[in-house]
């Protein structure tokens, strides 16, 4: 007979750069929606353990696997309308081991973009109007040595176990950010 029960869950990800994507993510998703772009460093936590051994209680180290990375938010990053462009200023020192950035989108289905106003304030408020919009936050990591992940989580279904991941939902992101390590 064959087995009829429920598929298992996958078993969680153990590589550093998804643990610390997938903590971050949930630390944004934590202040809710409507929130300005927000950017982290990422950093080797023994590194900055062995930098600032003071923080060593607060990140229970003793518990982290090897090569493990911890998010330090950088302040006072602002809502731009070109995020590609503000992250084509930024420059991470060699201390920094990859990037996060996490930012809402509106997203709409295929062809509702063709009768958008020209102008793009106008554009926006269409947008934000059409019926079948769908409100996203994407968080995208990346490291120095070219691994990338992205986590996708959609305001309808505001739940930890339902946020997409793969490598390729935001490739121009992950171009950009990862750009911003490149020295």
């Amino acid at each position: 007979m064959p087995d009829s029960s429920p598929d298992p869950q996958p078993a969680p990800s153990t590589e550093p750069l998804t643990v610390a994507a997938l903590e971050t993510e949930r630390h944004v998703a934590a202040a809710g929606w409507d929130q300005n772009p927000r950017l982290f460093a990422l950093v080797g936590t023994a590194d900055l353990v062995a930098r600032e051994p003071q923080l060593a209680a607060g990140l229970d180290v003793a518990d982290e696997a090897p090569g493990s990375l911890t998010a330090i938010e950088q302040e006072g990053f602002a809502r731009t309308a070109s995020i590609e462009t503000l992250l084509g200023r930024i420059a991470w020192p060699e201390t920094v081991d990859g990037a996060a950035l996490a930012l809402e989108r509106v997203v709409v289905p295929p062809g509702a973009e063709r009768d958008l106003p020209a102008d793009p304030e106008a554009a926006v408020e269409a947008l934000s109007r059409h019926p079948d919009r769908a409100d996203v936050r994407l968080l995208v990591a990346v490291h120095r040595d070219g691994r990338s992940i992205c986590l996708l989580r959609q305001r309808a279904h505001d739940q930890d176990d339902r946020v997409a991941t793969g490598e390729d939902i935001a490739p121009g992101l992950v171009h950009a950010l990862r750009a911003t390590l490149e020295t």
